[in-house]
Parts: structure tokens; C-alpha cells; sequence
């Protein structure tokens, strides 16, 4: 026997990563250090000429929204996905990205889909300024069904000490405004799945009345990034907080960012939900509350600021091509998250 008889093909892998070589050489910088292949990713600091750097790191995955992208084979968005979400994961702490490692793991390399990920994480990176400095993609034959793959990645940033957003100055006053979402960004789609296609005989290319994308496309909609429209304001120190509503929603993500003694109230007649999440909620008969405890609703970002910066903060914002949601404000109380109907 060899390793080709046990499933795993190292030609296949051999082939799929001279594939991807371009894509990753792309988003490379003058921080990187050597090249596509080496054991470990270098990256040198020098060229950022900082007074007291701290790095920032994160890791996540994009969960069972894959199961959409295979259905869809939009692979490329699944690569965005994954680091988009890690992009604003290190933003909330005024982070820029530096660099960014994926993991790939699937029963059998199909030819492409390699491919197609890198190639979406790729575009994701150099939209976001990061190099995809390393990676490492497995074949793992019987642990994974035919014609799926797991993703994970991790990223690593830098702030200023004096830039680093913990939420400390955010008091009773202060306002909170909201920045839509691109859709379910990478949450919530073992509830949303099931509602849809289990309970509400959905399928991937279903046409709904008040949507013009197919429900598969409304799923796969990229996670968008934040850091173009937010990063000028964090360094010029005009932000009390920032919070990104991913996985547990409102209730479970705004604490994550308050300091004792206050609470915050979420407004939410200030926008309209879009439809996607409506289907899902009609689909599922889902209770309105824990709609906002698993999903971002249409807001993937909370942005705390104080009120003699709103207006300017805002029109900052909205020179960014930002519609801004007059969400809620801060008051005294125990960390509770607040809804106005």
C-alpha cells in the first residue's frame, strides 16, 4: 500500500498548491519576510515604525454556512468570509490586520475548490491591507462527506497602546449608532437552515416576493469588513466602543464591551430587518428575542461614541457611503441589554 491507496493523494495536494501560489504572493508586503511554502509565516515589524505596538489576534471559522457554499459552490465567498470576520473581530480593539493563516481540512482535495477558497481570502486580504502569509490544507479521507471542507483562520493585528478600544470611557450619555450588515454575515445558520429548508421547504434556488437574490444567494452574501469606514476614526481617537454582532447577538456581544454600572438600549424600530431575516423568522416560528440573541439583524456593527461627537462622527460615516442607524444610547445601570419596541 501507499498514502494514494489510504486517500490521500500528496500529487493532489502538490497540484493544488502551485495553484494558489499567485493568489497568496499577491497580498504580500514589504512586512513580509521569504516566501509561499516555508514551515512558518515571517513578518517584520520595522517597516511600521510604531512607539508601542500591541499585537491583536483572533481565530474563528465559518461554521455551517459552508454547507450553503457547497451547495452554491461559491467557494471564493467562503474565503471572504472567513477573513472578513477575523478583520473586525481585532478592529472592535482599534486593531489593523498584519497577517492572516488559514486552515483547510477535507476528505479529498477537489480540483478547484482550493483554489476558489484561497482566491476569495486572497481578495479579502488585500481589500483589508493583510498578507496571507501561511496556510495548511489537510486530506482527510473518512472524516469529512464527499464535496465538503472545514475552514479556520487566524489573524494578527497591531494598535497603538494608546488606540486600544476597551470600552472604558463609554457612560451614560453616550450614543450608539449602527452600521448594516451584508446579510447573516457567518452566524446562525444551523437555526437558519433548519427553518428554511427543514420546517420551511425552502430550497438554495427558492425565489421569494421582496427579495431580489435567491435564498442560497441571500445565505452566501459575504461577510463585509468594517475597517475601511471605521480605522481613520479609532486613530484619530473618536470612538468610545465598537462592537461586532456575530455569534449571540445583541445580548451576548454588547456586555462584552461595557464597563460596570451601565446599560445599553437597543432601539429596534430604527431600521427595517431585511427580508432574509424575516423568512427565516416566519419560517422557523422563531420568537422575536431570540431572533436578536442568534442574529445581527441587519446590524453587524455598533459603533459608541460620545455625544458631542455624534454629528461629527456620523458625517464621517456617511461620507464613507455608510447609511447610520440612530440605534440606542447608554445609561446607568447593571450590563443589561435593553429593547425598545
Amino acid at each position: 500500500m501507499n498514502y494514494a491507496d489510504a486517500g490521500v493523494s500528496l500529487e493532489r495536494a502538490d497540484k493544488a498548491m502551485k495553484g494558489v501560489k499567485k493568489s497568496v504572493r499577491s497580498t504580500f508586503n514589504e512586512g513580509v519576510v521569504g516566501d509561499v511554502g516555508n514551515f512558518g509565516g515571517l513578518f517584520s515589524l520595522q517597516h511600521l515604525n510604531m512607539k508601542d505596538p500591541i499585537l491583536v489576534s483572533s481565530v474563528d471559522g465559518v461554521g455551517t454556512k459552508l454547507k450553503v457554499h457547497f451547495g452554491l459552490k461559491s467557494h471564493s465567498q467562503a474565503g471572504q468570509d472567513i477573513v472578513n470576520h477575523c478583520v473586525d473581530d481585532i478592529l472592535v480593539q482599534g486593531a489593523r490586520p498584519l497577517f492572516f493563516l488559514d486552515y483547510l481540512a477535507t476528505g479529498r482535495l477537489e480540483e478547484g475548490v482550493l483554489e476558489g477558497v484561497v482566491e476569495g481570502m486572497a481578495q479579502a486580504c488585500r481589500e483589508n491591507a493583510c498578507v496571507l502569509i501561511g496556510g495548511e490544507t489537510a486530506e482527510m479521507p473518512g472524516f469529512y462527506t464527499q464535496g465538503e471542507y472545514d475552514i479556520a483562520g487566524t489573524i494578527v493585528g497591531v494598535v497603538e497602546r494608546d488606540l486600544v478600544i476597551d470600552g472604558k470611557d463609554i457612560k451614560p450619555g453616550t450614543k450608539v449608532l449602527g452600521l448594516l450588515s451584508s446579510g447573516l454575515h457567518t452566524n446562525g445558520y444551523s437555526l437558519a437552515r433548519k427553518a428554511l429548508f427543514e420546517v420551511g421547504g425552502y430550497k438554495l434556488d427558492s425565489k421569494v416576493e421582496g427579495m431580489d437574490l435567491t435564498v442560497g444567494e441571500a445565505l452566501a452574501v459575504p461577510h463585509r469588513s468594517y475597517l475601511d469606514v471605521l480605522i481613520d476614526l479609532v486613530e484619530a481617537k473618536k470612538i468610545q466602543g465598537l462592537v461586532h454582532i456575530t455569534g449571540s447577538g445583541f445580548q451576548g456581544n454588547i456586555p462584552r464591551i461595557l464597563p460596570e454600572g451601565v446599560d445599553v438600549t437597543v432601539d429596534r424600530t430604527a431600521w427595517e430587518v431585511p427580508k432574509i431575516f424575516q423568512l427565516i423568522q416566519e419560517a422557523g416560528g422563531i420568537e422575536k428575542d431570540e431572533m436578536y440573541n442568534v442574529f445581527n439583524m441587519g446590524v453587524g456593527m455598533l459603533v459608541f461614541v460620545d455625544p458631542d461627537l455624534e454629528d461629527e462622527v456620523r458625517s464621517a460615516l456617511q461620507a464613507k457611503g455608510e447609511t447610520v442607524i440612530d440605534i440606542g444610547a447608554v445609561e446607568a445601570g447593571t450590563g443589561q441589554v435593553k429593547f425598545l419596541d
